[in-house]
């Protein structure tokens, strides 16, 4: 008989929860008395914008800005505004090995043109950086002179600068922010000139294959003054100018042979701490973001992104491959790893378009790269940033 009751009370509590979504008031499972609970309702979460509208609609048609973003002239108008603005440096005459970076801005936004395929919503970042509160514009390229590097070096410098002093569209931070598609490895050293003159000395999260920081008498022997300054001695210049915030950079990814251990000598007198290629394989992604966010700390920061940091089976295209480097889902995971940093701007070069594949394999991972750069600053507003 006892046992015909507590069965019949367990029917009446599956019908109850069955009907009203939660247990029946008082019923006893054996020893166990369950409390009488208030139905759970679950609150209506709060939906990005274009959650749920058209997708997918002719993303290959139209003219090619980086993901189909407006495209606004911002040289010509001097009135145009944005938040963030992607803007190309179509620049390769500083490299050592392969050239071919000058196509990099175009290679790229013909990457990203699947970008928005889907809608554009970050899913691990929770966040759709096209329809947030930024305006965001591909303002195109830099006019870049491929005669002299001295010339374009500077037209570099202003053509970011005088984008970099404008006012922000909807910002409460005093400078909009700029993503450089490069070009060689070079175009970085006017680019932290150019963030120098807004915000000074900065701190360097600097994703790349090679150090950039060797003394020009040691990386290409420093035959003119010009030749002094190319893709691999630009930090050292860079140091040199006080542009970089030394003991607060990093390297990331970094697996080159060297001269030899003066190189690494050097390398920390120019400010930079190092974490290996290799150091994934024990330390794993999340050690390598502690360690980044670490050295970092809560300065503002300049985002440098050499495409080789990626092994060259994900990204063949570039100027001077290294094999042995991380996978692109290693490194997007990385720097979604890097939400919440005071990120003022950042570049990503050496994307030599002529050498990629025919399913154009690096042009798609530098676009889906930027992607998540462009997630982090959408995330994180500078209004903070004194």
């Amino acid at each position: 008989m006892a046992i015909k009751i507590v069965f019949g009370l367990s029917l009446l509590a599956a019908a109850s929860q069955l009907i009203f979504g939660y247990p029946a008031t008082g019923v006893s499972y054996g020893d166990h008395e369950l409390r009488a609970q208030r139905p759970i309702v679950k609150a209506e979460p709060e939906r990005p914008k274009g959650d749920g509208e058209v997708t997918a609609d002719a993303v290959f048609s139209g003219i090619g800005t980086f993901a189909h973003l407006p495209f606004a002239q911002c040289w010509a108008n001097g009135t145009a505004d944005f938040d963030i603005a992607f803007i190309g440096a179509p620049f390769d005459t500083g490299t050592s090995y392969r050239p071919g970076a000058r196509f990099g801005p175009a290679g790229i936004r013909d990457g990203s043109r699947r970008l928005n395929l889907y809608g554009g919503y970050n899913v691990p970042m929770d966040v759709n950086p096209f329809s947030d509160w930024a305006k965001i514009v591909d303002c195109g390229d830099i006019a870049v002179t491929p005669y002299d590097n001295k010339f374009a070096i500077d037209q570099i410098q202003f053509g970011h600068q005088e984008l970099l002093h404008r006012k922000p569209a909807t910002a409460t931070s005093k400078f909009p922010r700029l993503i450089t598609l490069g070009g060689d490895h070079t175009i970085t050293l006017p680019l932290l000139r150019s963030i120098h003159s807004a915000y000074g000395p900065i701190s360097v999260i600097h994703f790349d294959s090679h150090l950039d920081t060797w003394k020009p008498k040691v990386f290409g022997g420093a035959k003119s003054d010009q030749a002094a300054v190319n893709h691999g001695t630009y930090f050292w210049h860079a140091s040199q100018e006080g542009l970089i915030k030394k003991g607060s950079s990093i390297h990331a990814g970094i697996r080159t042979t060297l001269s030899g251990p003066s190189d690494y000598e050097n390398d920390g007198n120019a400010g930079f701490d190092i974490v290996e290629a290799r150091d994934i394989d024990t330390i794993g992604t999340a050690g390598i973001i502690e360690r980044i966010r670490e050295v970092v700390g809560e300065n503002p920061v300049y985002l440098s992104i050499d495409i080789d940091v990626l092994d060259p089976a994900f990204a063949p295209a570039t100027g001077t491959p290294e094999t042995g480097g991380w996978s692109t889902r290693e490194l997007r995971r990385i720097i979604r790893g890097l939400e919440g940093i005071k990120l003022v701007g950042a570049d990503i070069v050496e994307v030599a378009t002529p050498y990629d594949t025919n399913a154009q394999v690096t042009a798609i991972a530098a676009a889906d790269i930027m992607f998540e750069v462009m997630s982090l600053m959408v995330k994180k507003p500078l209004d903070d940033l004194e």
